[in-house]
């Protein structure tokens, strides 16, 4: 449902993930209400058009849940004062927004936005105050603009706050440029939520950014199925199937991608390990992490022993004597190889029998 009212107060907010409980003044009730949820760079007096649901909290009681806001300017001389007054503007306290809307009247916020320098006649606003609440003004615009942006394209309240959270005053700039950026710099946008901002921006489905990001999509599902890497013409294959798009364009993402050295392709076949020939390719961090796991290893096994040879067949006889054990065949053999080996595929040191 939609609830429509003036912000009264914000009663808590959390600057990191947005979320604000406030109490709002809805005509037609009583008292304030509560409402609870993310909204960003909101102030007393402004009207807020919020959608949500009625919830009823075990400790604090009713409460309105929002999914979605939008703000308007409040428009009432009264609004307007505890609107610049709520300490958003810096610069401007309680005082100085009566004297301002005192001067101003209902045309206080259109002198704001368009005549801003006409703050000097107010008495106690020099010129470096007059800059210091151009510079504040220009800010809060900047957030509300963004806002609405992101809204504007089917972005969520809640992602919303964490897209601008991430990316500040260079949001539109950074979402329009190539908004799968969102994928990997911001928390809980994957690939398919980027692709449906991509798509209200007016992407091609063939775009080579999408094509690009959605390589990378599809070689992160496929690690998560325990894939290390994926071979070339198979990931060609599923890229295509994926993102519904020509080998062509999926074959010059994965050159292009290659080149970026965000995907590493190589030599792949039995030798490796590998149960088919032909080129793999991996995500970058993948690939370094596999080949840093093999030089470590390679160092391990190279190194010499740091404990003292030992009778593993008496000494393991020794030990479950003592702790009144028996261990089966493989369980001694575990034991062993840990204890004549660096790793579970080195060739056991010779002991005396």
């Amino acid at each position: 449902m939609t609830l429509t009212g003036q912000l009264e107060r914000i009663v808590y907010e959390n600057e990191e993930s947005g979320f604000v409980v406030a109490r709002v003044n809805v005509r037609g009730m009583r008292e304030p209400v509560t409402v609870v949820g993310p909204l960003v760079a909101v102030s007393p007096g402004e009207v807020i058009v919020m959608e949500g649901q009625w919830t009823n909290h075990p400790v604090f009681g009713e409460q309105f849940k929002v999914t979605e806001y939008r703000t308007q300017l409040p428009v009432t001389v009264e609004g307007i004062k505890k609107y610049l007054g709520s300490g958003m503007i810096k610069g401007i306290g309680p005082v100085m927004a009566e004297r301002i809307t005192k001067k101003f009247g209902q045309k206080t916020l259109e002198v704001m936005e368009k005549e801003i320098g006409r703050l000097a006649t107010v008495e106690g606003i020099g010129p470096k105050r007059v800059e210091m609440i151009r510079e504040a003004w220009n800010e809060q615009k900047g957030i509300r603009d963004v806002m609405v942006f992101l809204q504007s394209h089917g972005v969520g309240t809640g992602y919303a706050v964490k897209i601008y959270k991430t990316y500040g005053a260079e949001t539109i700039d950074v979402v329009t440029s190539n908004p799968y950026r969102l994928a990997s710099d911001v928390a809980g946008i994957g690939f398919l939520i980027a692709d449906r901002i991509a798509a209200s921006l007016g992407f091609a489905k063939d775009s080579p950014v999408r094509v690009c990001a959605g390589v990378g999509h599809v070689l992160t599902g496929l690690a998560d199925d325990g894939h290390v890497f994926y071979p070339y013409g198979m990931l060609v294959e599923k890229s295509m199937e994926i993102l519904g798009v020509a080998r062509t364009v999926v074959e010059q993402a994965i050159a292009e991608e290659a080149r970026a050295k965000r995907l590493i392709i190589e030599d792949i076949g039995p030798a490796n390990g590998s149960p088919v020939s032909g080129k793999g390719v991996y995500l970058a961090g993948y690939y370094m992490c596999e080949t840093g796991i093999a030089h470590k290893i390679k160092e391990l096994v190279s190194s010499g022993k740091l404990i003292r040879e030992i009778d593993t067949k008496r000494a393991l006889q020794w030990v479950q004597e003592k702790l009144s054990i028996r261990l089966a065949k493989k369980q001694a053999e575990a034991v062993r190889t840990a204890v004549t080996s660096k790793t579970a595929g080195q060739a056991p040191v010779k002991q005396p029998l």
